[in-house]
């Protein structure tokens, strides 16, 4: 997953600064924080910092041009911008009259949102700004993420989920697809967010569950097994909790121990979690998300698209909403 920062660190605490940690995502609403993003396991240790901060973007010439000439305050439409202080609400105007449009339009955001009905992204891409903004991002961080949104060249990718545990009905509309690492801290902690997606788009999202362990992590490979054999008895969504919660003691003889509290039959337990079958299915899921890029966890693919926006129900949920009514 591209990132601003390539943490390299197994904790929250030792994360540094950048526009995508998050502890938790209530935790932002209660401390009034900036808007920090969720941070990843990487599959290799970094040698640098990675990716180049979204800061940068505006220094190599790939942030759009809106120094020049004065910026069009004029009100939009329906837009309530009255919660922004007087400095946010000067950048909110500048981005909107600067930043491209949306749908690709040779005009920029203001002209999509004002004056072209065909660009059904331009009022989800005004509110997506203006969240940025109330989230503490500066502008470069702000274009990056647009950008990123918008402007994407990156194609989807075929993912074959039709063995893969799932949250919601299969038939929704917004296939969230989660490579995830059992031995994870990040992927620990953003276990909730997604229950919270899920939650509140229900009957739009079906998040599946794909397996990725990391080779730096001894046991994962160990606990994805015994996410599978609990799942071939209805309890699947106990052990996925379970296995997170044990963190990091996912061995077989805790995974055991686990199964047995779980009231599961040992023996058809042991049966799957020993089957050849078993991990050759936790090798397919690995293989698909190298094949699909994936180079950390938590990693989300969105509808087969790599998902690279805030981890972080809010910015998820925005993104549900606006493919569903694109899309309607």
């Amino acid at each position: 997953m591209t990132r601003l920062v390539k943490a390299g660190v197994e904790s929250f605490d030792e994360l540094p600064y950048n526009l995508r940690v998050s502890k938790a995502y209530w935790l932002v609403a209660l401390f009034c924080a900036p808007l920090l993003m969720g941070g990843a396991c990487e599959k290799k240790s970094p040698t640098d910092t990675g990716a180049m901060p979204a800061i940068d973007h505006a220094a190599d010439g790939s942030a759009a041009a809106s120094d020049n000439g004065p910026v069009d305050s004029t009100p939009l439409p329906n837009v309530d911008v009255s919660k922004l202080g007087d400095d946010k609400k000067a950048l909110f105007y500048k981005l909107v009259g600067s930043l491209s449009s949306p749908c690709g339009k040779a005009h920029s955001l203001r002209t999509s949102f004002t004056s072209d009905t065909s660009c059904k992204r331009a009022p989800f891409a005004v509110r997506y700004v203006m969240a940025l903004i109330e989230d503490e991002a500066t502008e470069p961080q702000v274009r990056d993420e647009y950008e990123k949104k918008y402007k994407s060249t990156e194609g989807s990718v075929m993912l074959d989920t039709t063995k893969a545990p799932h949250d919601g009905p299969d038939d929704a509309p917004v296939r969230l697809t989660e490579f995830y690492d059992y031995g994870c801290p990040h992927c620990r902690d953003f276990r909730p967010m997604m229950q919270q997606v899920v939650k509140d788009e229900a009957g739009k999202v079906v998040e599946y569950f794909m397996m990725f362990p990391l080779e730096k992590h001894v046991d994962s490979r160990s606990a994805a097994q015994a996410a599978f054999a609990a799942a071939a008895q209805g309890k699947f969504d106990e052990m996925h909790a379970l296995l997170f919660e044990k963190q990091p003691e996912q061995d077989h003889a805790h995974v055991t121990e686990m199964a047995k509290s779980l009231g599961l039959d040992m023996a058809k337990f042991e049966q799957v979690y020993s089957d050849p079958a078993t991990a050759e299915h936790v090798a397919s899921d690995l293989a698909q998300g190298e094949k699909a890029g994936v180079d950390a966890t938590p990693t989300l693919f969105f509808n087969n698209r790599k998902y690279d926006g805030p981890m972080h129900p809010k910015y998820i949920e925005m993104w549900v909403d606006e493919e569903i009514a694109v899309n309607r």
